[in-house]
């Protein structure tokens, strides 16, 4: 293998490179190690290096579909035992975790050898990542721009080569906005799919969901093979999964329904490149035997924006409360951002009985989009209500949360929906704007079933492939 080839394959091809002998995990691990060090500076996307750690769990017999394949663990719910997780947040301390979170040994053993931790955003509350400890994450293909967030880094570090596949996680749009932003997929599975365990049952009722982003279609199938299935004392779980999501992947999605929009669920149009992007994915659809028509599920507006807020505040609360329990630190408001700390104190104002009206009127909303895929196996819109924004962006000085999060509902006007009613959603890299930055295409599916969505992406990954477009940061 030529090493400046390395960032050509996808995990997969890395892997069965491993498998022919063509090189070793090691080499692997060390040309992620290099790139890292050679792009890092500039993109800012690696926040914690466990390098040695990866070097001594590179000379040791590797197995699995990503034998062997470097990879990077998100600063939220990566837990690693050993290496801290602070969750972009001066509060928690750079505590080593006790133990692996399931989800890391399941990566584990599917072969992937984590070199280091993600930068995200402080707790994952916005789609930018720019938290005051880590610094800003910057967009391997506009640098003064945003890599998405929550899983920004993952993103960054990913198109740009450093690594193919990462981790990431999904509670408004987390790994849907990165994976638009730097131009790659990002599949948010059913709610349930992934499991939280052994620490967690749920997170916020269940609006976060764990997966990775990639650059390959095939790549978060596999990657969905692996990691999917409950484990036991699971408070629910998804339904029953295929046999291998790989292969669904590869199969043709048959004809499908395909509603789209060019305006969000408030009415108001999407940015000029983000409305090309959905016409001309639309005409694409058509010229690969899809029924495609306008039309957009008929939800309650006012009763989504009125619960999610509250159920994300309060859940914020538990957290920092918890952190504060465990240890002996209370929180006080010179810790955090001033957005972090205004949402902590909604949070504490939220009483039980509205939290349980909020997911009285998201389990409504549950059952009017369900409707809606009663007609329509898809509903395409795009990933962000414009490209990328620079860094620099939203305030995050601001404390009160409905001043602070208003401008960035009017960028992030699609993918909350999905988290609330819990259907999977993919975004794929299918246009760039003007500026080169990407822009994703954004689809929805049925609860439940990932594999209409990935049969759909792997035909057009086929029809309008991306693999050969790279970003300035690359390799």
């Amino acid at each position: 293998m030529a090493f400046q080839d390395y960032a050509k394959f996808d995990a997969l091809g890395l892997a069965d490179l491993v498998a022919k002998r063509d090189v070793t995990p090691a080499e692997l691990v060390e040309e992620a190690i290099a790139r890292v060090e050679r792009h890092n500076p500039k993109i800012n996307a690696v926040v914690f290096k466990t390098f040695d750690r990866a070097r001594s769990a590179a000379k040791l017999p590797v197995q699995g579909p990503f034998a062997g394949v470097p990879f990077l663990l998100k600063d939220i719910l990566g837990t690693q035992k050993g290496v801290p997780t602070r969750q972009g947040s001066n509060f928690l301390p750079p505590v080593p975790a006790p133990h692996d979170a399931t989800l890391v040994r399941r990566f584990t053993a599917a072969g992937l050898i984590s070199i280091g931790k993600t930068n995200v955003p402080e707790f994952g509350l916005v789609p930018t990542t720019e938290p005051t400890i880590y610094g800003s994450c910057n967009n391997p293909w506009e640098l003064d721009h945003s890599s998405g967030g929550s899983s920004g880094g993952s993103g960054a570090a990913v198109a740009a080569g450093i690594v193919p596949i990462a981790h990431a996680n999904d509670g408004g749009g987390s790994i849907r906005v990165p994976a638009s932003a730097n131009g790659l997929v990002g599949l948010k599975p059913t709610r349930g799919r992934n499991p939280l365990g052994p620490d967690l049952g749920d997170i916020m009722g269940g609006l976060v969901c764990e997966h990775v982003v990639t650059r390959s279609v095939r790549d978060t199938a596999a990657a969905l093979d692996v990691t999917a299935g409950n484990e036991q004392g699971d408070p629910y779980w998804a339904p029953p999964k295929p046999n291998s999501y790989l292969e669904e992947s590869k199969t043709a999605p048959g004809k499908l329904r395909i509603a789209f929009s060019t305006t969000n669920i408030f009415g108001k149009k999407f940015d000029p490149e983000c409305v090309t992007a959905i016409q001309s994915t639309a005409k694409l659809l058509e010229s690969l035997g899809h029924h495609v028509e306008e039309a957009s599920p008929t939800i309650a507006v006012d009763q989504l924006m009125q619960s999610f807020m509250p159920i994300w505040a309060s859940g914020l609360a538990m957290l920092i409360d918890g952190t504060a329990m465990m240890t002996n630190r209370p929180p006080h408001e010179s810790d955090f951002q001033g957005m972090t700390w205004g949402l902590y104190q909604m949070g504490k104002s939220i009483t039980a009985a509205q939290y349980q009206m909020c997911w009285f009127m998201l389990h409504s909303i549950a059952r009017q989009v369900a409707h809606f895929h009663e007609t329509y196996d898809v509903w395409m819109a795009t990933t962000m209500g414009a490209p990328p924004v620079r860094n620099g962006t939203f305030d995050f000085h601001e404390k009160d949360p409905v001043k602070a999060f208003a401008p960035i509902i009017d960028y992030l006007p699609v993918t909350p929906l999905q988290n609330a009613t819990g259907q999977p959603a993919i975004t794929l890299p299918l246009h760039w704007a003007q500026n080169g930055l990407p822009v994703g295409v954004h689809f929805a599916g049925r609860f439940g079933d990932e594999t209409t969505l990935l049969r759909l992406a792997g035909q057009l990954e086929q029809a309008k492939p991306w693999a050969n477009r790279h970003p300035p940061i690359w390799n």
